[in-house]
This record gives C-alpha cells, sequence and structure tokens, in this order.
C-alpha cells in the first residue's frame, strides 16, 4: 500500500470547525435578536444541539465499522490513485456529485428517508438546523455501495473523509433566513441559503427540490432545480410535523412509523413498498407521496388560473407525505 501522508493521517476538518459553528450561531442569535432577520425556538434550537451531540456520538461508536469496512472495500480498488495535488479538487467534486444521489435518494426512497427526517423535522430555519442530525445513519448501510464508489474507483479513505468533511463544514453557513440572497454568478454555481431555504420547505412547488451540497449545478443538471420565490415563503419542517422536541422521539419515530406499516401490510410486496418507495406511499394511495402532492396542487393552480380566479399561496396540503 502506497505511504499516506502524516497530515491525512491525522487531519479531521470538521473538528476544527466546531468553534467556528459555535461562533456563528451565536452572532446569527444576536443578529436574529437585533433586526428579527432569523427564528429561533429555544426548545426547538435545544434539541437541534442535542441531536448534534448525539451524531458525534454516533461518529465515535461506529467510527471503527466504517472505517474498517472502508479499507477492506479498498484493497479491491481498480486504480492507485495515491496522494498527487489534483486528487484533493478531483475528490472534493466527485464527493459532492456522491452527496447529490446520496442525498435525494435520501428523499425518494423510505429507508433513507427514515434517517435523513431528522435534519428536517425542526419548523424553524436557522444555523443549530444545520447540527440536527441523525443518530442511526451507519444502520441504512448506504455505506456498503454508495459509500464504496469512490473507494473502489481508487480514492483513498482518508481523502474522502478529508474532502466530505469540508463539503460538511460548507453546508452550515446556508442554513439561515438572515442571508436572503448571494451575487448573481454565486446563485448560479453554489448552494446558498436560498436554495437550500427551498430544500428546507414542505410548500408544494418546493418539495424534493435542490438536494445539492455544494455545487447546485447538479440540480441544473439533473431537473431538480427551484428557486426561492417572492410571493412563496418557505414553510419548514416535515409534511406531517411531529410536534415534539424530545431527541430520542425525533431519532427514531419515523423508523418506528415504517416498521409499523411493514408489520402491518397486507402483502410481501406492500411490505417491501412501505421499505423501499417514496415517504408518503401507502397501497391506496391516501396519504400522497411528494410527486402526488405537487400533481395535485398543480391541477388545482391549473385549474383556478384557467377560470380566471386569483390564485394565492397555497396552504399546507391536506393529502400529505410522511
Amino acid at each position: 500500500m502506497e505511504n499516506v501522508p502524516e497530515f491525512v493521517q491525522s487531519f479531521n476538518p470538521v473538528y476544527y470547525a466546531i468553534p467556528l459553528f459555535v461562533i456563528l450561531v451565536c452572532i446569527e442569535m444576536v443578529h436574529a435578536k437585533m433586526t428579527g432577520s432569523a427564528r429561533f425556538e429555544p426548545r426547538d434550537s435545544f434539541s437541534s444541539l442535542a441531536m448534534g451531540f448525539g451524531n458525534s456520538i454516533s461518529a465515535v461508536l461506529f467510527g471503527g465499522i466504517l472505517t474498517a469496512w472502508a479499507m477492506f472495500v479498498y484493497q479491491f480498488r481498480i486504480f492507485d490513485i495515491g496522494f498527487p495535488w489534483w486528487v484533493w479538487p478531483v475528490a472534493f467534486v466527485l464527493d459532492d456529485f456522491m452527496y447529490y444521489w446520496f442525498h435525494r435518494l435520501g428523499h425518494t426512497v423510505r429507508w433513507f428517508w427514515a434517517d435523513h427526517i431528522v435534519h428536517h423535522s425542526s419548523q424553524h430555519y436557522n444555523l443549530t438546523t444545520a447540527l440536527r442530525q441523525s443518530w442511526l445513519s451507519p444502520l441504512t448501510l448506504k455505506f456498503l455501495w454508495l459509500g464504496s464508489v469512490m473507494i473502489l474507483l481508487g480514492f483513498h479513505p482518508l481523502v474522502i473523509g478529508i474532502v466530505s468533511g469540508f463539503n460538511l463544514i460548507y453546508q452550515f453557513w446556508f442554513h439561515t433566513e438572515a442571508i436572503k440572497k448571494m451575487p448573481a454568478w454565486f446563485e448560479a454555481v453554489m448552494n446558498t441559503p436560498s436554495h437550500h431555504r427551498v430544500h428546507h420547505a414542505t410548500n408544494p412547488v418546493y418539495l424534493d427540490r435542490n438536494f445539492a451540497g455544494v455545487f447546485i449545478i447538479w440540480d441544473r443538471m439533473f431537473g431538480t432545480f427551484q428557486p426561492e420565490l417572492d410571493d412563496e415563503p418557505c414553510r419548514y419542517g416535515i409534511i406531517h410535523n411531529i410536534g415534539t422536541h424530545n431527541p430520542f422521539k425525533i431519532a427514531i419515530h419515523e423508523w418506528v412509523s415504517l416498521f409499523k406499516d411493514m408489520r402491518h401490510a397486507k402483502s410481501p410486496r406492500d411490505a417491501m413498498m412501505y421499505l423501499l418507495a417514496p415517504p408518503g406511499w401507502s397501497p391506496d394511495g391516501s396519504r400522497g407521496t411528494s410527486k402526488q402532492i405537487k400533481a395535485r396542487w398543480q391541477a388545482r393552480v391549473g385549474g383556478e388560473a384557467a377560470s380566471g380566479e386569483e390564485v394565492a399561496a397555497d396552504p399546507a396540503p391536506q393529502v400529505a407525505a410522511e
């Protein structure tokens, strides 16, 4: 095996960023108090911080397993890429491309949504929301296949870990309402607060849009981009908000719901569909996936526009996904 540079062996960018996260949260709170440009609710913020703390503990507990798997897969790499200077920008862009699909599956396959829903469970949007992360991500087994692609190509697991850390750091700052728009050239290429507010919104027009981590170009390329609309304020949370600030309930509520649905399924096919179909799928269509919600909204808005009625901002959907 090639020699691993010393800094690669010991460098974790996220650890160095934690003090910056704390400082920025405090600045946003003060700025929000003075200007009203962001909204905080103490219990909600505490829950987000608790989820972030639990995620850090989870990373320690499962870290050994994930590292062992990564090094096992690395034995079967196709190319010996090593550590030349160009590996870092290439790995960063490729990792962000993988993140886009990783994230998109997190919204379109309920097994993965059961984990990712934690991040969307807050009805507020501020920098503490960025810290609201799952405790059980390794249990989805995403690392077995999606997490192995770049390793099989020949990127060292430690390189992937470092660029993924910088990707995560970048994603912190745009969880805010305090920043409205960045310069047009930046909005065209990079993910921004405006783009990511859309991603966290439950308005039908915004559902399942803007999955990017760093580069919004992936959404533009694959047809999932939606700009934030001046006349459509974002409503945050999930379609059926869980109504609790209890971190343990936030961490497991969708897992409980998923397995309950599977246990009461009337056929093996229905059980598998509850597991692998989009969130909100049900045999009789009574709940509604994001696509169904959007289609009903578009039909309603289109009908109102055709009849010459004034079309107002759509209220919260009555038939909704999980």
